[in-house]
């Protein structure tokens, strides 16, 4: 039985970012873990708004926005980051 606190990587991927004022930022396409602790580092955006690229945001080598997973607030049908955390 899974723990309804508990959620696969493959049910974020997909899902919409957005901060907690509405602004949306982009799409989940990947997710960065330490594999030796399996601490979770960073969500990395897919189709990222105007708005995100404006940021001076943390990238991946293949120019990806990374999102530190510490900025995430609350996990639903939509990822809610704490914006203040980001920037």
């Amino acid at each position: 039985m899974v723990d309804e606190d508990k959620k696969f990587s493959r049910q974020l991927i997909g899902k919409i970012v957005v901060s907690k004022t509405g602004k949306r930022f982009g799409e989940v396409s990947d997710i960065v873990f330490e594999t030796k602790t399996g601490e979770l580092i960073h969500l990395v955006l897919s189709n990222p708004t105007p708005y995100i690229q404006k940021l001076e945001m943390e990238r991946d080598g293949e120019g990806n926005i990374l999102i530190p997973f510490s900025a995430v607030m609350a996990m639903g049908d939509f990822l809610v980051i704490s914006e203040e955390d980001i920037v």
